[in-house]
């Protein structure tokens, strides 16, 4: 079995160990019921028994008539037993795949910045789903197959080792050599049921990353490129999910095979023992009874066993994930970040991408409180991974960024995100109503706030535009919004939100100049009293900052204010901004 496969087990059991009480009563009441409907075959032995010696019909009539008594009696036992084994088995599987759901959302949400940014979304959806799916289908296949397969096994055995014990040996011989056959058949096919679950995921991956981006499809002629992939993905799918379905084929083949050697094998014992007048006719009809029982049982035994393993085989990538450590955790009694004024310092910061690949070496900065600050420079200069850092998207390798005096990596997460408010260049909004999008911001917030909001943020003349105003519903990543109106609903969270930190990556870069104006009149609202960070690529957008802080490969190369900058005799910040307000024009 595969480390992975152990680790699947541990956490279903994990979970299941939590609910013992009803566990047993699960496992108590399909236990008897499956006991009870073994024995009755005795008693349908006794009257077959009766029924062929009777002498006198009138008393052997009365005798058949107790049987038949106490063959209902044992029969409404078991429906009972039934009935309170799968009603525990509702509640009992409802409560476990109801707190594994929960565990996989709160695990996989916890889960790095960088761990999304390298996982699509519809493969992650779908691991998740197999994962649950798995434990209810494994349970399902314990608790109504493997439970009473075992005790109608046991009894059966013990009860021909009584009648006579080369019928109950040679059903122990089959029984085992049964069993090894399965289970070294379902370790050969194991590891191509784990390519069809992988092949599977890789599959839905594209599915979701097309449609994802379907613009691109269409825009970049991209139509058939794609369905030549999606084929190969599907086709390597069709090639695994035929092996797999063929490989169990032949199995059941050799399956019903065995079978008919153990029907033939053990009537042609008895005919024996009926010949030395040891089997009586009841004796035959008990043996059909368990041979078919059996057969019903163990027919399915080899295909519960392999549905079992590919029920692992599609959890284990889940397992993954829930075995793989967060990269950013909080540290043993971080305490609550505390803002009040809103100072940051990054104090000799070292970062560096894949160990390899310096972003910041020995940087240092210090934004004091209710500053405004813009970082500028061109792509890939460090101006992002500022903010990143900032917001603990990332660890450092070396030094401090604290914020108020405060380690922020000392520091709970959450603390930390409470002080921050963030509009991203491309703001990305959940599938619900605008209401619910701008209230995320301040989740307590009343109507009138949020309309407040918006109004700040001029969002709410389109918004009144639309039918179901507040109530309408912006569909998946905010789609069914211009990126103008995205834009400006991350304004209303942020100003709902009112954290003493604020940062602006490119927050005006989606705006028309006449809604630019109405937003840059917003964001002077928002940012008073606050510390600001503006990330910004169009410099007229910055030139009432307090502070320009020019980042290039990492290192700061100048700071200081835009008339102080432009000044500077062969400055990058002169050049740049030359470039920006004219200098293409000669």
């Amino acid at each position: 079995m595969k480390v992975s496969t152990k680790k699947t087990l541990r956490i279903y059991l994990r979970h299941v160990a939590k609910h013992k009480f009803l566990a047993w009563f699960v496992f108590l009441g399909v236990g008897l019921g499956a006991l009870t409907g073994v024995i009755v075959p005795l008693f349908y032995r006794d009257f077959f028994n009766v029924l062929t010696g009777a002498q006198d019909k009138q008393a052997s009539s009365e005798t058949l008539i107790g049987i038949l008594v106490i063959i209902a009696s044992l029969q409404l036992a078991e429906w009972a037993f039934w009935r309170i084994g799968i009603a525990a088995t509702s509640a009992f599987e409802s409560r476990i795949v109801f707190e594994l759901s929960n565990f996989c959302f709160k695990y996989l949400h916890r889960h790095s910045f960088a761990f999304f940014n390298n996982n699509f979304v519809g493969s992650l959806v779908k691991r998740v789903n197999r994962f649950t799916r798995a434990f209810e289908s494994i349970l399902d296949r314990i608790i109504f197959n493997i439970l009473p397969l075992s005790i109608n096994a046991i009894v059966i055995v013990f009860i021909l080792w009584r009648t006579n014990w080369m019928l109950s040996f040679g059903l122990i011989i089959w029984i085992a050599l049964y069993i090894v056959v399965n289970l070294l058949f379902v370790r050969f096919k194991m590891k191509y049921d784990i390519q069809r679950s992988e092949a599977d995921t890789k599959a839905t991956g594209i599915l979701a990353d097309t449609i994802t981006n379907n613009s691109n499809v269409k825009l970049f002629n991209g139509y058939d490129r794609e369905v030549n992939r999606m084929g190969e993905a599907n086709e390597r799918v069709r090639y695994l999910r035929k092996l797999t379905w063929d490989l169990s084929s032949i199995f059941e083949a050799v399956q019903g095979l065995l079978f008919i050697i153990l029907e033939v094998s053990l009537f042609y014992l008895a005919i024996q023992l009926w010949i030395k007048n040891i089997f009586t006719l009841g004796d035959f009809v008990l043996l059909q009874a368990y041979v078919l029982t059996l057969i019903l049982r163990i027919w399915d035994f080899g295909k519960i066993i392999r549905n079992i393993y590919e029920d692992l085989a599609d959890a284990e990538e889940m397992t993954e994930i829930l075995e793989t450590p967060h990269e950013i955790t909080d540290i043993r009694r971080a305490k609550k970040l505390s803002v009040n004024r809103g100072e940051i310092i990054f104090e000799n910061v070292e970062f560096y991408y894949n160990e390899t690949r310096k972003i910041l070496s020995d940087f240092s900065l210090k934004i004091a409180a209710k500053e405004k600050v813009a970082l500028v420079g061109s792509s890939g200069a460090g101006k992002t991974t500022i903010v990143k850092l900032i917001l603990r998207m990332f660890d450092i390798d070396g030094g401090k960024i604290l914020v108020d005096g405060q380690d922020i990596g000392r520091a709970t997460q959450e603390s930390l995100w409470k002080n921050i408010s963030m509009v991203p260049q491309d703001p990305v909004l959940f599938h619900r109503t605008l209401m619910e999008n701008i209230r995320y911001g301040k989740p307590n917030a009343t109507d009138k706030e949020v309309v407040r909001a918006s109004k700040l943020a001029h969002c709410h003349e389109f918004i009144c535009g639309f039918p179901e105003g507040y109530e309408t519903f912006v569909g998946e990543r905010g789609m069914k919004l211009s990126g103008g109106e995205r834009q400006r609903v991350a304004i209303a969270r942020a100003i709902l939100r009112n954290a003493p930190i604020l940062i602006l990556d490119e927050a005006t870069s989606s705006l028309d100049s006449e809604s630019e104006s109405l937003i840059q009149d917003a964001l002077n609202h928002l940012m008073k009293n606050k510390t600001v960070i503006v990330i910004a690529h169009r410099l007229s957008t910055i030139m009432k900052m307090d502070r320009i802080v020019l980042v290039e490969g990492g290192k700061i190369f100048e700071q200081g204010t835009h008339a102080e900058l432009v000044k500077k005799e062969s400055g990058i910040y002169k050049k740049l901004w030359s470039l920006q307000a004219g200098g293409f024009i000669k």
